[in-house]
């Protein structure tokens, strides 16, 4: 192994090295556990939800089988609102 190509070895596992050690310090002492705020969580369980209801309400107006005159008028007022 000639002299240069030892610096670069030892500067890749210096710099190998010094990734996991950030890694590891900005991971914290937890393992990769994130805490999570409860009342964060219920908001965003509320709003998929409330996201679930919207869907449904726009899967029925696409997929009825009625006329097109309703689906226009739905339209419609979905626009003035």
């Amino acid at each position: 192994m000639s002299f240069w190509s030892a610096i670069v070895a030892i500067v890749a596992i210096i710099a190998f090295a010094n990734m996991r050690m950030n890694r590891d310090k900005h991971r914290g002492s937890s393992g990769g556990a994130v805490d999570v705020d409860p009342a964060y969580t219920a908001g965003l369980e509320r709003e998929v939800t409330e996201l679930r209801k919207r869907l449904e309400v726009l899967e029925r107006i696409a997929t009825d089988d009625g006329e097109n005159r309703r689906l226009s008028r739905e339209i419609e007022s979905l626009r003035d609102k």
